[in-house]
C-alpha cells in the first residue's frame, strides 16, 4: 500500500487515495479475521499512522487468516476536524440505520456510514472465521493509553491481552458508537485509545498495540513478532502499569448551546476528590460528586462528552459476574415484579423505574446488563451475553 504524505506544515498526512480499504492482507495460510478501524473521529490520525507502520512491512507469508485497515470518516479526516455535519462515531443504532436507507439526501457522515455499513454487512456475509474488530482513537487531554470494551466477556477475555486498563460499561453513557453496534450482533470488538491527539507516543503506543493484537489474535505467531516484548514494554511503560479494570459511573453530557468549559491540568486517570472544581457549565461551577479518578476530559471545541468519571471493580464481583452470566441467572430477574422480557432472544428486559430505584445499577451490572432509558417510566436493559457469539471464539489460544 502506498503511505501518505506529510504535510511540514501541519505533521498530518493527507489522504490522496481516499479507498475505504488502505490495507489488506490475505495470509497464505488459513486463520482469523481482524479489522481495524481508523480515523473515525477526523482529528485522530494516530491510528492510520500506526496501521501504515505496522502493516507495510508484512508480508502474506508471514500471516494467517485476513487483516484490513478501514478509514473511518475520509472527508473529516482530509480535513482534520472530528466530524463535519455529524459525529460518525455515535450514529451507530438501528434507527440510524434503517432512516438512511430511505434517505435521498445523505449528510457528508451518512455517505461515509452508509460505505462502512456495506463493508461490514459484506465482511460479515463472506466470512466464516473469528472476526475480531478494533476502532482506534485518541483523545483531546493527556492520557494513559486504555481499552473500552461493551461488557461482553468475550471482549473482557480478549481485553486481558493486553497490559493496558480496560474501562467497561461506557455504551451505558454513549448512544451509537460502532463497536457498541457490533456487539448487538455478537462480534468481539474493543475501542484501543492510544494517547493524546497530537502526541507522538500516541503513534507508538498504537503500534505496539497492533502488533501485540495480531498475536493474540493468531495473525502471527509469537516467535515471528521481532520485539515482542518490547511491544508489552511500550505498553506497560506508557500505562504505568496499570492494567486493573474499570468501569463508568459518571458522564457529564453537555447540552446544546451550553458553555462548557474544563479546568485545565487534568489528564485521563488522574484521582480526584469529591469536591473537586472540575469545570464551569453556563459560568457556574461543576465539582466532582465522587472520589475516583477522571476519565476523558474534553478539551475540544467539538464533542458532547465533557468528561467521565469511573471507578475500579474489585475482581470478586468481575468473578462473581462471569460466574452468573455463565449460568445465565438473569432469568431471575424476570420473576421480581415489574421486570419481563423485552426480547429475550436478544437478552433485551423492560424494566419499571418503580422497581429499579430501589436496585442499585452495579447489581443488573453483575448479570451484564447495561440500561438505557425507554420512557418517562420504563427502562430497556440490554445484556451483550445472549448475543454473544462464544462458540466463534472458543477455539481461539486467549479464550
Amino acid at each position: 500500500m502506498k503511505e501518505m504524505q506529510i504535510s511540514p506544515e501541519t505533521h498530518k498526512e493527507g489522504i490522496e487515495a481516499p479507498n475505504r480499504i488502505f490495507h489488506h492482507i490475505k495470509g497464505s495460510s488459513p486463520g482469523s479475521t481482524i479489522v481495524f478501524f481508523a480515523g473515525m473521529h477526523g482529528n485522530e490520525y494516530a491510528g492510520v499512522k500506526a496501521l501504515n507502520n505496522a502493516l507495510n512491512t508484512i508480508s502474506n507469508k508471514d500471516i494467517s487468516g485476513e487483516i484490513y485497515g478501514v478509514y473511518g470518516n475520509i472527508k473529516a479526516l482530509q480535513q482534520n476536524k472530528r466530524f463535519l455535519e455529524s459525529d460518525l462515531n455515535r450514529m451507530w443504532t438501528l434507527k440510524q440505520l434503517d432512516a438512511i436507507k430511505d434517505k435521498e439526501v445523505l449528510n457528508q457522515e451518512e455517505q461515509e456510514q452508509e460505505e462502512l455499513f456495506c463493508f461490514v454487512k459484506q465482511l460479515l456475509k463472506s466470512v466464516k472465521t473469528p472476526i475480531y474488530f478494533i476502532d482506534l482513537h485518541t483523545t483531546s487531554s493527556k492520557t494513559l493509553p486504555f481499552i473500552t470494551i461493551n461488557d461482553a466477556l468475550i471482549n473482557r477475555k480478549f481485553s486481558g491481552c493486553f497490559p493496558v486498563p480496560v474501562v467497561l460499561g461506557i455504551e451505558e453513557y454513549l448512544e451509537g458508537p460502532l463497536l457498541s453496534y457490533l456487539n448487538t450482533l455478537g462480534y468481539l470488538s474493543l475501542g484501543f485509545e492510544s494517547g493524546q491527539h497530537t502526541d507522538p507516543n500516541a503513534v507508538t503506543n498504537c503500534e505496539a498495540f497492533i502488533q501485540l493484537a495480531l498475536r493474540h489474535a493468531g495473525h502471527i505467531e509469537s516467535k515471528a513478532v521481532e520485539n515482542l516484548q518490547a511491544y508489552e514494554n511500550t505498553l506497560k511503560t506508557a500505562s504505568r502499569n496499570i492494567s486493573s479494570i474499570f468501569e463508568v459511573i459518571y458522564k457529564h453530557h453537555i447540552q446544546p448551546k451550553e458553555e462548557f468549559s474544563m479546568k485545565d491540568g487534568f489528564e485521563s486517570f488522574q484521582k480526584i476528590k469529591k469536591g473537586t472544581l472540575l469545570a464551569t457549565s453556563n459560568g457556574k461551577n461543576i465539582y466532582s460528586e465522587y472520589s475516583a479518578k477522571l476519565f476523558m476530559p474534553l478539551y475540544q471545541k467539538s464533542g458532547n462528552d465533557g468528561f467521565f468519571i469511573i471507578r475500579s471493580i474489585p475482581r470478586f464481583f468481575l468473578k462473581l459476574s462471569e460466574i452468573l452470566r455463565k449460568y445465565r441467572a438473569d432469568s431471575l430477574l424476570t420473576l421480581l415484579p415489574g421486570i419481563s422480557w423485552e426480547n429475550r432472544p436478544l437478552g433485551v428486559l423492560k424494566a419499571n423505574f418503580s422497581v429499579t430505584r430501589f436496585m442499585a445499577k452495579s447489581i443488573f451490572h453483575l448479570f451484564g446488563y447495561r440500561n438505557k432509558q425507554l420512557d418517562e417510566t420504563h427502562l430497556l436493559l440490554y445484556n451483550r451475553e445472549r448475543v454473544s457469539k462464544n462458540e466463534m471464539y472458543q477455539n481461539e489460544k486467549w479464550y
